[in-house]
């Protein structure tokens, strides 16, 4: 039998004992989250799925009938005696929180928690499982998102006695000793990353122990299960195959802060598989954010709002979270600031965890005023005295946005919340907008592919057939699997045969829920009626009103007045171009089914070298006059003056060994005027040899441009040459003025045509040869 947890755990110090999400202390006023506990006789917080009376009799899925009235008293005095061992001395519970925990401990039920950030959602699974513990059942299972979530969660529960483990990319080494430990009975609560449940020695092994050993099973962050949700993961899915197989009377509860009533409803839905017992019990609480001081600063440019930002960000108290849309703005935007004097630290999905997990603990310890973050730090990061979150362009919708504001301010009186939108956000928006279920028949071959293929296909293997880049071709197949038509195995995946119906009206009503979102942001910017009110009304809250705290309510804007000095700084910062190309240096793995006989690494003497462009795409300042020379429907003209001269200061920076003899360009079926004029005024204004330009075999080049690497690749291998013409011209060249080759191209998305162009150069005798392109792809 397992150890359960003493109830006489020890209370820690209140301050210390503040968990992600769960309850915290006011000295001046007693409370649970930042609302004041409801009075114990009263009615619960939420009437949305709640019985009037939360200690009325309710049916026990347990023999014996419902539980005793002595009983629930009881309950709910061990009750409270576990909440004040995780968050203090003066916590009580709301009602909606014993409502939840009730119903889960005596009932086994099935529970979802729609709540605000700081509400307590933690302190209703910690609590439940420290009962459920103590009965003798087995530990509680939390599918967790993110990394830092889990470790502010095994923080708070460790305060409180409660022995936490976790099962994710970033500890393989101890999962066989946790397996164990949980085994033993000496884990209480086992946290595990969702991309757990798709693996398939975790999910044939390890899964269907868990799930008969359960004591309770807790879906944080549940707005994930829906593909209706604005962060939807399709590794959530697999959550469905969970519950379906749980034995009878294991209690499952679902907790999130960002569901709309269409979410929720999805999500209970999605709760009841397998369970036949009564419906999801449904607890939507007020989202109402009591400290957060909601505005909206509109400027003209990246300029201005980057020397707003460094300006007005020190007179801000408190340290904060600075969201930015993409990578590269995080970089860009934590450099400047760092430049005029702001300690601040960039986070982003590419920052190294190490790095991560510092900046994180140094925002936590106040050690610097702000990170500077895309929506990698977002769900899970717990800093319940974060004074402000500033967004340098806005979320694609609101749901989005009031998740990621909602961080601040759960622990102080008020908090600053400002969006500077950005005129180039809606094409930034568009730019990420791929990601989308694949057409049908784009779906239909991949289940082909598989159902023909005698042995199981790689991810990678797949890319060669089937024309979807890696990480939207591994959401497809995450889907497809929870829905039954391929299954993952050890080796890759196979097709199941069995029939599956490609749900169109769905994908296409979740495609117009996300444009009606976008609008929604714009409609936020530009409102005239209370920005909190706003919020609450797009998350559905019956309770929405006016917050009597935002801009609009009180009248009182943000000055968009910019000192001189700074503009110009922040002027100079923008300006600077250049960012690195880096050079490929493996070949797709099974390029041999495209009939293209490479593999492994590529050979040191055909490899490009590390290239540059003028800026990415998705930078806050070239990239908005990249994209738009880029764009589908810009014509092909000469190169424009200003990204001419931007370039040539790219390669004034260069601080290459050896420097550049000669230009050769990409051939270019779209842009040829562009990427020609390119590279005969880089030669002339170089004083380069200007080579000429690489060539396609057939007129038509190698089709509609493919998005994956491995499509892409045979494109162009098949498709690319150098031609005598230019051979000799480089040979001459080398003979006279050894020395580097600029490959000169408008852009570079998988890199495989300047990579294949290199090889050829290589071949033909050039010593280096160095990419320079207009833009890349990226962050």
């Amino acid at each position: 039998m397992a150890t359960p947890i003493p109830p006489d755990v020890p209370a820690p110090d209140t301050a210390a004992a503040t968990g992600p999400e769960a309850p915290v202390s006011d000295p001046a006023n007693p409370v649970i989250g930042a609302a004041a506990s409801a009075d114990p006789t009263g009615p619960p917080d939420s009437a949305n799925g709640t019985a009037a009376d939360p200690t009325a009799e309710t049916p026990a899925v347990r023999p014996g009938g419902p539980a005793r009235e002595d009983t629930r008293d009881h309950l709910r005095e061990r009750a409270e005696e576990h909440l004040r061992a995780l968050a203090g001395e003066s916590a009580r519970l709301r009602e909606d929180q014993w409502t939840a925990i009730h119903a889960l401990v005596a009932d086994r039920r099935r529970a979802l928690v729609v709540q605000r950030t700081g509400w307590g959602k933690s302190a209703v699974y910690f609590v439940a499982t420290a009962l459920r513990r103590a009965e003798g059942a087995g530990p509680t299972v939390i599918v967790s998102p993110l990394l830092a979530l889990m470790r502010n969660q095994i923080a708070a529960a460790e305060r409180a006695g409660i022995r936490a483990r976790t099962i994710n990319s970033s500890n393989t080494t101890a999962w066989e000793s946790t397996y164990a430990e949980v085994s033993q009975g000496l884990v209480d609560v086992l946290l595990v990353s969702p991309e757990r449940l798709n693996n398939p020695e975790f999910r044939d092994r390890v899964l269907p122990e868990l799930a008969a050993g359960a004591g309770l099973v807790v879906i944080d962050e549940a707005h994930c299960v829906s593909d209706w949700g604005h962060d939807f993961r399709p590794d959530y899915r697999r959550i469905r195959s969970l519950l379906h197989d749980l034995p009878d009377g294991v209690p499952v509860l679902a907790t999130t802060a960002t569901a709309n009533e269409r979410v929720t409803h999805d999500v209970a839905e999605q709760l009841q598989a397998g369970a036949d017992r009564a419906d999801t019990l449904v607890l939507r609480g007020s989202l109402e954010r009591e400290s957060l001081s909601l505005g909206v600063v509109e400027l003209p440019d990246p300029t201005a709002r980057l020397s707003w930002l460094a300006e007005h960000l020190p007179e801000i108290p408190g340290s904060g979270i600075v969201y930015t849309l993409t990578v590269s703005a995080a970089l860009e935007t934590a450099r400047f600031l760092g430049e005029q004097g702001l300690e601040v630290l960039p986070y982003t999905g590419q920052t190294d965890p190490d790095e991560r997990r510092l900046a994180e603990d140094a925002l936590l310890g106040n050690r610097v005023k702000a990170l500077v973050a895309t929506s990698a730090l977002g769900m899970g990061f717990d800093k319940p005295d974060l004074g402000f979150v500033i967004h340098l362009g806005a979320p694609q919708s609101p749901i989005s946005y009031y998740q990621q504001v909602g961080r601040a301010g759960r622990g102080v009186e008020r908090a600053e919340v400002v969006l500077l939108p950005g005129r180039e956000d809606v094409q930034i928006w568009e730019y990420f907008a791929g990601l989308s279920f694949p057409p049908e028949d784009t779906v239909r071959q991949t289940l082909q592919v598989l159902a023909e293929a005698d042995k199981p296909l790689s991810t990678a293997n797949l890319e060669t057939r089937v024309d979807l880049r890696r990480t939207r071709l591994e959401q497809m197949l995450k889907v497809l699997d929870v829905d039954g038509a391929v299954r993952r195995v050890r080796g890759g995946w196979t097709a199941t045969g069995r029939p599956w119906t490609y749900d169109a009206e769905r994908y296409a009503a979740v495609s117009a829920a996300r444009e009606r979102e976008q609008r929604a942001m714009l409609d936020y910017i530009a409102a005239d009626t209370c920005r909190m009110e706003f919020l609450r009304q797009q998350l559905d809250d019956p309770e929405a009103a006016a917050c009597g705290r935002c801009d609009v309510c009180t009248g009182r804007y943000w000055s968009t007045e910019v000192d001189s000095g700074r503009r110009k700084a922040a002027a100079d910062h923008l300006d600077r171009p250049g960012t690195p190309i880096t050079p490929r240096r493996q070949w797709p793995t099974g390029m041999n089914t495209l009939g293209v006989n490479l593999s492994g690494k590529i050979p040191e003497n055909l490899r490009a070298g590390e290239g540059r462009a003028l800026a990415r795409l998705t930078d806050v300042g070239w990239g908005t006059e990249l994209r738009r020379v880029l764009a589908e429907d810009a014509p092909d003209a000469p190169v424009d003056e200003r990204l001419l001269q931007g370039v040539v200061r790219v390669l004034a920076a260069w601080g290459w060994e050896n420097r550049p003899v000669g230009v050769v360009a990409m051939p270019s079926l779209t842009r040829p005027t562009l990427v020609g004029d390119l590279a005969a005024r880089i030669a002339e204004l170089g004083r380069l040899t200007p080579l000429g330009s690489l060539s396609y075999r057939s007129g038509n080049g190698p089709g509609p441009r493919r998005h994956n690497s491995a499509m892409r690749l045979g494109q162009v291998y098949s498709e690319l040459v150098a031609g005598e013409d230019l051979e000799a011209r480089l040979a001459e060249l080398q003979g006279r003025l050894p020395g580097p080759v600029l490959l000169v191209d408008d852009l570079a998305d998988t890199g495989w045509s300047l990579t294949v162009g290199a090889a050829l150069l290589r071949r033909a005798g050039a010593p280096q040869v160095l990419p320079l392109t207009l833009a890349t792809t990226g962050g």
